[in-house]
């Protein structure tokens, strides 16, 4: 896992494609589901919404897609705005620096307070 350097990357900061739109983005998150064994009465929290048995799991990238936090363990069934929900509530989670962003896909409702995202 990589930690998150204070500076704009100079992937961004020297492509004039990407400075000055994302100068604060720090990370790209989404949610994958990874095939899961699940016995019991538990089946049906962990089918996905393609009927397949499996694990919802929340990861973020930097730039340079290495990974810089994974949560894994929640059910097929969890949305993914669930997943960032609890990763962003949890003490040692996933944070957001003042004035900066994560990019995420429009399976993450954007939030209403001062946190900013795409």
């Amino acid at each position: 896992m990589a930690k998150p350097g204070p500076a704009v990357p100079p992937k961004i900061r020297e492509s004039t494609k990407f400075y000055p739109f994302f100068k604060d983005c720090i990370k790209a998150i989404d949610g994958t589901h990874i095939p899961a064994m699940v016995r019991g009465r538990d089946v049906s929290s962990y089918r996905n919404r393609h009927g397949k048995i499996s694990q919802n799991v929340l990861a973020a990238c930097n730039i340079d897609l290495e990974f810089m936090y994974v949560l894994s363990g929640w059910e097929g069934s969890t949305h993914n705005s669930k997943l960032l929900s609890d990763a962003l509530s949890r003490r040692n989670g996933l944070k957001v620096p003042q004035g900066k962003y994560f990019l995420v896909d429009c399976g993450f409702p954007p939030k209403s307070n001062n946190e900013k995202m795409l």
